[in-house]
């Protein structure tokens, strides 16, 4: 039982550096570009609306920088580890060489869970402003080719084939080369930040036109009150549950997580940066800070547009939670700039989806590595050096499940993989710390002590803070990895059985 504790020595990342066969071709701007492209998405043009109605009100603003805040000690260090082992793999590399073999699983196994669960829930929001994008030129795609089951009022077959499409289209670039694919990413990035920023710009214009400049915080009707009283009301399956309030902030903060993992897929990239130990730090920390910002004004400008109750999927707009940002404008009678908004985010979420599953095969490349799970999502194309034959099967089974799946059920158990993985970073730089002390650190995470003590309870308590259906998917995932790690993963692994493997290195 003690070789579930055992751990990969630093020797042996610094050997797989040099025999990796990935492409060095990822500077630090584009690595930034990664992070920005993957939180850039369903957190502004999606689960701003959904935060605002279930969980905070006009206090979203607040629950974002809970959430931000909570990320900025996760990718303190991510930034650390990134420095020191500067590999593909990301969080599931840092915690099999730091606390054990068992611990590298279940953190991968959670990556698994946040990345591909991230991948479905961001296309199926794709889906929705898609749809908002054809209805501008009077194109109707008619229900049942635009509803998973569980949503689909009328009879007989549905699915969500537009999201479907997008996950398969997005598998082919990702097959043809990581350099192509950073490069649709980086033109994406650009032209998605330009529609946040105008998103920005005009909704402040819009609040503003017609209040008291003298007064203006207090003017705006929609923030009124800013923290909403705590009440009960249903959520998006129907359970009655509490919001608003300062429960209400906190559960927000839990609900909107899954929306910061893009810092997290850059150091899945780290195997295909050029300078990995410093541009890997830089992108983190970088991609984290400007996304946070424009989180914020965003869900200000939002709740300031349009009253957080009118997000209500039984409302007088119920199509307003699918797409808030674009139905907000459209609302506050400027049609132009909902369909700029809608035109952004139809185009600009491709780029969250394509991140989010260049990380995930990134994380099959480790894991395979290890003996962990078989060779096969391991294996790279001989020409495009990419993982294709992990990204073909990861694209099949992410676009099934998009295609018939609500997406409330998918960001639900995406924040759970991400807060779970977020806290054994953390733990792990202890570890690191007083087990390597005098280790090499390109990059130092500034008073570790606190730093790591306030990102184990901040995101623990968050985790508790998210719906019971959440966790409860998300234990019945956990016991599925163990499963699958006794009946395979440790008789597999390279480190646990290296008879198996030594006339193969």
């Amino acid at each position: 039982m003690s070789k579930i504790w055992v751990k990969k020595p630093l020797s042996a990342y610094e050997a797989d550096m040099k025999k990796s066969e990935l492409k060095k071709v990822l500077g630090k701007w584009s690595l930034t570009a990664i992070g920005v492209g993957a939180i850039i998405g369903g957190g502004i043009f999606v689960l701003t609306g959904t935060g605002a109605y279930y969980h905070a009100g006009p206090a979203l603003a607040i629950s974002f920088i809970i959430a931000g805040i909570a990320c900025v000690f996760a990718a303190l260090c991510y930034a650390e580890f990134a420095s020191i082992i500067p590999v593909e793999g990301s969080a599931y590399a840092y915690a099999y060489g730091t606390v054990g073999e068992i611990f590298a699983w279940a953190m991968g196994w959670c990556l698994i869970l946040e990345y591909a669960m991230a991948s479905m829930a961001v296309s199926v929001s794709w889906s929705g402003y898609f749809n908002k994008f054809l209805k501008i030129f009077n194109i109707h795609l008619p229900a049942y080719l635009t509803s998973d089951p569980a949503s689909y009022t009328g009879e007989g077959f549905s699915m969500n084939l537009p999201a479907f499409i997008l996950v398969l289209l997005i598998t082919a670039l990702l097959v043809k080369g990581t350099k192509e694919a950073a490069g649709a990413n980086n033109l994406i990035v650009l032209m998605k930040t330009s529609a946040v920023i105008f998103v920005i710009i005009a909704g402040v214009y819009i609040i503003f036109s017609n209040t008291d400049l003298y007064n203006a915080v207090d003017g705006v009707k929609n923030w009124k009150p800013f923290i909403p009283d705590q009440v009960q009301i249903k959520n998006s399956e129907g359970d009655l549950v509490s919001a608003y309030g300062i429960k209400g902030i906190i559960s927000g903060a839990a609900a909107i997580f899954f929306a910061y993992i893009g810092f997290d897929a850059v150091s899945t990239q780290a195997g295909e940066a050029i300078n990995p130990k410093k541009d890997v730090p830089f992108a983190i920390i970088a991609s984290l800070l400007v996304c946070t910002a424009l989180y914020i004004c965003v869900s200000l400008v939002l709740t300031g547009m349009m009253h957080y109750t009118d997000f209500n999927p039984e409302g007088k707009y119920p199509d307003a939670i699918k797409a808030p940002v674009a139905y907000a404008f459209e609302i506050a009678g400027k049609h132009w700039a909902s369909n700029i908004v809608t035109i952004a985010a139809t185009v600009g979420l491709i780029s969250v989806v394509m991140v989010m599953m260049m990380g995930q095969s990134r994380i099959f490349i480790g894991m395979a590595k290890d003996g962990l799970i078989p060779k096969f999502f391991g294996d790279l194309h001989p020409k495009t050096k990419t993982p294709y034959k992990g990204i073909l099967l990861l694209g099949i089974v992410v676009a099934l499940i998009a295609a018939f799946t609500p997406i409330s059920t998918l960001a639900d158990m995406t924040s759970f993989g991400t807060l779970f993985a977020f806290t054994l970073v953390c733990i792990a730089v202890w570890v690191m710390r007083k087990k390597e002390p005098n280790l090499i650190r390109p990059f130092k995470v500034p008073a570790y002590k606190i730093v790591v003590a306030l990102g184990v309870f901040i995101n623990i308590y968050l985790i508790f803070n998210l719906s019971a259906h959440a966790l409860e998917l998300s234990a019945v995932w956990l016991f599925l990895g163990g499963l699958v790690y006794f009946l395979y993963g440790k008789s597999n692994s390279k480190l646990n059985n290296p008879e198996k493997y030594q006339n193969q290195d």
